[in-house]
């Protein structure tokens, strides 16, 4: 009885890491298709955007719109790669939401709520990358500490 426990137990736990692993897999592909767009609407018209007179971090918004591209490009990229199950995509899944939390940060006064949104959601992201440990023979499993 104690062994039909410990085994589903562990079936339980790696469909929740599994399912993490999706959801970060998506909601990263998603930010990142989404930074896409974002950059290039910075690029080809700047008058889509609210403007902030006097910001601290005050750059050209098609500088922004750059970052958002290229970020954003990188992050479906890594989002496909979390569908794999590799670990280099974990790790460059928290690194890349890390990279678009400060970004979107840092355009905040330029598309607010939106910012704030995403900022949440990659927030969530990292938190799911990073409660999956691959230590287990059948894949992905939650972390117990």
């Amino acid at each position: 009885m104690t062994a039909t426990r410990t085994a589903q137990r562990e079936t339980n736990k790696q469909a929740w890491a599994g399912g993490l692993t999706a959801f970060g897999a998506v909601v990263l592909m998603i930010s990142g298709l989404l930074g896409v767009f974002r950059g290039i609407m910075a690029i080809a018209e700047d008058d889509v955007f609210v403007t902030t007179p006097d910001y601290v971090f005050e750059f050209d918004l098609t500088g922004w719109g750059w970052f958002h591209l290229l970020l954003g490009a990188f992050a479906v990229i890594v989002g496909l790669g979390l569908f794999q199950a590799a670990t280099w995509a974990r790790v460059a899944g928290v690194a890349i939401a890390g990279l678009l939390i400060i970004v979107n940060f840092l355009s905040l006064p330029y598309y607010p709520l939106w910012s704030i949104v995403v900022i949440g959601l990659l927030a969530v992201v990292i938190w799911a990358l990073c409660v999956v440990r691959t230590d287990t023979s059948d894949g992905w499993a939650p972390r117990d500490d």
